[in-house]
């Protein structure tokens, strides 16, 4: 058991630590004015509060808020000795006036902890202003370095220790009374230990990591330092994390449930970013997420095709209250779904195990049969998707978009047409292929050319697989031109998808014309709410039925990149849709980009759409510039919404504002066609 014990002299407020593993450390504590008092209890449960049972210390972990909110002196250890600690400094403070109190935490004894604090202060400050300056774009404005700095900032901060056994914890501490048999949490992942520093959504409201989420904040922080990216992409694949049957454990509270499979598009985007930035591609890296990854793939195909027929089920893969009902739990009528965002979300994971495969095969041929398994497998859920599910896949051609369908036990098939996101994600599943790597790889291209020529039934939804386009370049999608065009009509509506700040999660024609399923006498419907949940599903603490996420606006941006990258001056659509100005797909990544970034910084009249109607926030000059990250954001004003303090994937701003600060001349007016092609190669 560690301790921690007051060894103060004099003014000199001081605590010693002592651990076996970590040896000693030494905490100070000085405040302007006044002497801190220490205040000491134990790092222990309070099983009387809790349960009614006598504890072992009358020093337990709530004894520090008992001695200060209540009063109760004796709830701290008149020993100073414990193994939790607090300073309490106390003062009065006037308007205008300021308090200081420093801390000092260090590995050896100081006999003057203080003497150079203020220096280092400034030193630390210095550092911090040339580790930044060294990469921020440099016609990035005050304010967009300022956004960026700080999400940079906060996805460092959301760095944690955590220490979870599964195990462990369903079997209770041999020292303490057994635990209720209600503790049945992550049951099947007994053999999970996590004893790691791990990027967490938010350090102080959700400090627990969730597989996805991580995926998306090793984007911004591979700018950072790709070495720790990686290896946070890694440590998520390894035995004592990822389950013996190949699933990834989804978040802490049920490591069962499923999340988007973009462990490979995040391994594929941080390998591409470590690359530039070194000089030297880091394959070693690649193939280990790869093989790891063939793992998970397989689970997906083995556990979540219900039909066998490449419909994917997932439950509700990370968009809550998305549907109608709760996609994860028992449907009414004992119907199941088969889902257009889970089979989308696995045509992206074939084009990113394909992406992989070849980019492995370029020094070790050997991966080029890999590939072809996974194009083979692409085709194979490209047809399903349009063309399978009795007949007629799950893209409905009166409507022009992806739907839902709710398959009952009788065979009956019932689309669900909410305009959701759901309809959105099979844009994302999309790759171009490259004339000069088809040549360096003849195995995996006669492989390629075999299905086009003798399997045409199979390669007519992916029609743009025997046109090439811009460049010379081969297109692999789920969604062929005449849909994407169609898709991209309601995508690109100001009155349906598209805010002034981004891609809402539902469509705001749904506020009028509520979606509603009528089954066993139940009524279900789905209504836009572009702010906070309105309902109970999955306590009601997040909502995508009308707010902005960044990471699927992120990946929607990237997927518009590379379709331009296919089509060019080819392709272009009316954006905003009532503008009757026609734009290159590119252009509308870019605009959709600028319209992320806009949520934080600010406008013409000095206001930050985050902000809201929060006035201290926009006007107070010590609040407004100082940015927060939430967890997703309203619908039609930006406002920020959910966890206030979340950065995690919203950091992507970051490298949002780092592209447009790279890409976009300062004039504003070029176009970014070529721009965006020499980045994406």
């Amino acid at each position: 058991k560690p301790t921690l014990r007051d060894v103060s002299k004099g003014k000199t407020v001081a605590v010693r630590g002592a651990h076996r593993h970590l040896g000693e450390r030494w905490w100070y504590v000085e405040a302007d004015g006044t002497t801190p008092e220490l205040l000491f209890t134990e790092n222990e449960t309070n099983a009387e509060r809790l349960y009614g049972m006598a504890n072992a210390t009358p020093y337990v972990k709530d004894g520090i808020h008992r001695a200060i909110v209540e009063g109760r002196a004796a709830a701290v250890n008149p020993e100073r000795v414990g193994t939790k600690v607090a300073a309490r400094a106390h003062a009065i403070v006037a308007p205008g006036e300021s308090f200081t109190v420093r801390v000092r935490y260090a590995d050896a004894v100081q006999r003057r902890p203080f003497a150079s604090f203020d220096a280092v202060f400034e030193e630390r400050i210095a550092e911090a202003d040339a580790f930044y300056g060294a990469f921020q774009a440099p016609n990035l404005t005050e304010d967009e370095r300022r956004v960026q700095r700080q999400a940079y900032a906060g996805i460092l901060w959301t760095k944690q220790f955590y220490h979870y056994s599964v195990e462990l914890w369903l079997d209770g501490d041999p020292a303490q009374p057994d635990p209720p048999d209600t503790r049945t949490r992550n049951e099947d992942w007994r053999h999970l230990y996590a004893l790691d520093v791990l990027s967490m959504p938010d350090a102080w409201e959700y400090p627990w990591f969730a597989a996805w989420d991580l995926a998306f904040h090793m984007i911004p922080t591979a700018q950072l330092d790709p070495e720790w990216a990686k290896r946070q992409l890694i440590l998520l694949l390894r035995e004592w994390y990822m389950h013996p049957n190949g699933q990834i454990p989804a978040y802490e509270w049920a490591f069962g449930d499923v999340n988007p499979p973009v462990h490979a598009w995040a391994a594929l985007r941080v390998y591409k970013i470590d690359r530039k930035l070194r000089g030297t591609a880091d394959t070693v890296f690649l193939e280990r997420a790869f093989h790891k990854l063939l793992l998970n793939f397989t689970w997906w195909v083995n556990r979540k095709d219900h039909g066998d027929n490449n419909i994917f089920q997932g439950g509700f893969l990370g968009l809550d209250n998305i549907g109608v009902f709760d996609r994860s739990a028992p449907l009414p009528g004992g119907g199941r779904i088969e889902q257009a965002d889970g089979t989308a979300w696995m045509g992206m994971y074939c084009l990113n195990m394909l992406a992989i495969a070849l980019e492995l095969a370029r020094t070790k041929p050997a991966y080029e049969d890999v590939a072809t398994k996974f194009f083979e497998h692409f085709v194979a859920i490209a047809n399903a998707i349009n063309c399978g599910c009795g007949g007629r896949g799950l893209w409905d051609e009166d409507e022009g978009f992806y739907y839902d369908i709710l398959s009952m036990p009788g065979g009956g098939l019932l689309p669900m047409k909410v305009d959701s996101l759901v309809g959105l994600i099979p844009l994302f599943a999309v790759e171009t292929l490259e004339p000069d790597l088809l040549e360096r790889l003849p195995q995996f291209r006669r492989r390629m050319n075999w299905f086009t020529r003798y399997r045409p039934d199979l390669i007519e939804p992916i029609a743009s697989l025997t046109a090439p386009g811009q460049g010379g370049r081969l297109l692999l999608s789920l969604v062929d031109r005449s849909k994407l065009e169609r898709v991209l009509e309601r995508m690109l509506d100001p009155a349906a998808f598209l805010s002034d700040y981004g891609l809402r999660a539902l469509s705001k024609r749904h506020e009028d014309e509520p979606y509603a399923l009528h089954i066993d006498g139940q009524t279900y419907s789905v209504t836009y709410e572009p702010g906070e949940s309105t309902t109970g599903l999955f306590g009601g603490n997040s909502n995508w039925r009308g707010p902005i996420w960044f990471p699927v606006n992120h990946l929607m941006v990237e997927s518009l990149q590379k379709y331009d990258y296919y089509y060019g001056d080819d392709l272009k659509v009316e954006h905003p849709v009532g503008s009757g100005h026609q734009a290159r797909l590119c252009d509308v990544a870019a605009d959709l980009s600028r319209r992320l970034t806009r949520i934080f910084l600010l406008d013409d009249e000095g206001r930050r759409p985050v902000f809201g109607s929060e006035e201290l926030f926009q006007r107070d000059p010590h609040w407004r510039d100082h940015v927060l990250f939430y967890e997703y954001f309203h619908g039609d004003s930006g406002a920020g919404l959910g966890a206030s303090h979340q950065t995690g994937w919203t950091a992507l701003v970051a490298k949002l504002i780092q592209q447009s600060g790279g890409l976009v001349p300062s004039n504003g007016q070029a176009s970014l066609a070529d721009a965006l092609a020499s980045a994406k190669r």
